[in-house]
């Protein structure tokens, strides 16, 4: 979880600012066209994890059966830590250039002079909301309901339970089972697991909005498969009957949760006639853990060694294996099932894409990402080539980050992908194999150069490196005090 992504494009973004695609258009009587939009994301799964990835024991019928309703970014790049990438997609541009260098210790909050994802697509007349983990910031001002989102059921932190000597803190004492959660702005005891109540929870508030001339945009973002790796023993049974240890076991456990609440999702979507008017897009927030999953040549249990789709890298590596994840984008009838997109494309392009969907206003000196709408349609159009720049953050709070420039980086475009003085052609050797830095000095160059521009870019506007650490742990002292003047009262479950 140490590195962060950044793209750079080669030549102008494309359509960043364009006017709205013409499926959003406003009917005469006033109705959207505009399609509703759910974003699945889930925590520390990565890309080998799922069935149709080649992963040999994970069972995951509903995810495959996304896999082949959708088409597939195939080299779908994030960054390899958490908050990072939720900060990207939210607006549109690199994590550092919203102040997001770490996952805590106040170096995680989403600087508040972005415009993002939820205030985007509210000038297209949409609603949103959230369930599950936010992790942009912890303060009031940073939560999620006071930046757009009109629902919001979420956890604290980076994880349910997780608290640090910051403002970085869940609920006290909060565990993965009947967890206290956060409904927009007031906590609520549930009952049941963490993961089947953000798909409850989501569920209820779209069957809710649904049939409003309004469009919805629901951000479904799981704290699973994140460690601690427990699941419900219904899916860690046949794991540990197969000789896995209870961490692996919860962690593959975890992920089959997850594809059965896809599968109940999708189920609504059929049953409710929403499926010709939503998109509906399943991804991850960095590679695959290796705390639950194993490491390289490691036998997980008997015949079973460790798998990770042949890359190289886990979570929080600048190899490939540590941002990239699963991109699955269904839009029935719009979108052609079955079909794999090379070309490479990241977090920073869902801000520009969704907007563009949906006929958004963009704010178009804030976003570097590009809008893939027209890869979507299956456009033929000249794609011009662009880098993709990777760095370890996370360094030492009070040190200067220009002291880090250059260790730990990496740099991508179509082709290649440096990693340090390496350098590997990424379409001959994707597991990053062999270094041809020597037969490439032109590439090793123009990749170290436009790196160099990037990091110039990025540094003044890395605007937590220099805080104090917050005193106090806001959603311990909102718990405390909605207990003491109320109660915290029990979460009533939609019907659905």
């Amino acid at each position: 979880m140490k590195h962060v992504l950044f793209i750079v494009s080669l030549a102008a973004c494309l359509l960043v600012g364009a006017p709205a695609a013409e499926a959003a258009k406003p009917q005469a009587d006033g109705v959207s066209r505009s399609p509703n939009i759910i974003l699945v994301i889930t925590d520390d799964q990565g890309y080998g994890p799922v069935g149709r990835h080649g992963h040999p024991w994970i069972r995951t019928p509903n995810l495959d059966k996304l896999h082949d309703q959708s088409t597939r970014f195939t080299r779908f790049l994030v960054s390899p830590t958490c908050a990072p990438t939720r900060a990207a997609m939210m607006t549109g541009r690199h994590p550092m250039k919203n102040g997001v260098t770490h996952t805590i210790l106040e170096r995680e909050r989403m600087t508040l002079d972005a415009t993002i994802l939820p205030q985007v697509l509210k000038t297209a007349g949409y609603t949103s909301g959230i369930f599950g983990k936010w992790h942009l910031g912890d303060e009031d001002a940073y939560q999620p309901h006071n930046r757009g989102f009109d629902e919001a059921f979420i956890h604290g932190a980076g994880g349910i339970g997780q608290a640090y000597k910051c403002s970085c803190a869940d609920a006290p004492g909060n565990k993965y089972f009947d967890p206290v959660l956060r409904h927009n702005g007031k906590f609520v005891k549930t009952e049941g697991y963490c993961t089947d109540l953000f798909f409850t929870a989501a569920l209820g508030w779209i069957r809710e909005v649904k049939d409003r001339k309004a469009p919805f945009f629901a951000y479904i973002t799981t704290n699973a498969p994140h460690s601690p790796f427990i699941a419900p023993p219904s899916n860690t049974k046949h794991f540990t009957d197969k000789g896995f240890a209870a961490r692996t076991a919860g962690f593959y456990g975890m992920i089959e949760n997850i594809d059965e609440n896809m599968g109940r999702l999708m189920a609504k979507l059929e049953e409710w006639k929403l499926d010709p008017n939503t998109i509906l897009i399943f991804m991850s927030d960095n590679g695959m853990t290796g705390g639950g999953s194993g490491r390289p040549g490691q036998d997980l249990a008997p015949g079973h060694p460790f798998y990770n789709a042949g890359q190289k890298g886990l979570k929080g590596s600048s190899d490939e294996g540590g941002v990239r994840v699963p991109f699955f984008v269904r839009w029935k009838g719009r979108f052609k099932a079955g079909r794999d997109i090379d070309t490479i494309a990241a977090h920073i392009d869902l801000l520009p894409t969704l907007a563009a969907i949906a006929g958004a206003e963009v704010p178009a000196k804030q976003v570097e990402g590009r809008n893939l709408l027209p890869l979507l349609e299956g456009q033929r159009i000249d794609w011009a080539d662009r880098f993709l720049f990777t760095q370890k953050a996370r360094w030492k709070t009070g040190s200067e980050p220009n002291d880090h420039q250059w260790s730990n980086f990496a740099v991508r475009n179509q082709n290649y992908r440096l990693v340090g003085e390496a350098l590997f052609d990424m379409r001959t050797d994707p597991g990053q194999t062999t270094d041809i830095a020597a037969d490439h000095p032109e590439v090793v160059k123009a990749m170290r150069n436009a790196y160099d521009t990037f990091w110039k870019e990025a540094r003044p506007l890395m605007v937590n490196e220099d805080v104090p650490m917050s005193a106090t742990r806001p959603f311990h002292e909102a718990y405390f005090k909605q207990e003491k003047e109320g109660g915290i009262p029990k979460w009533t479950p939609p019907q659905l």
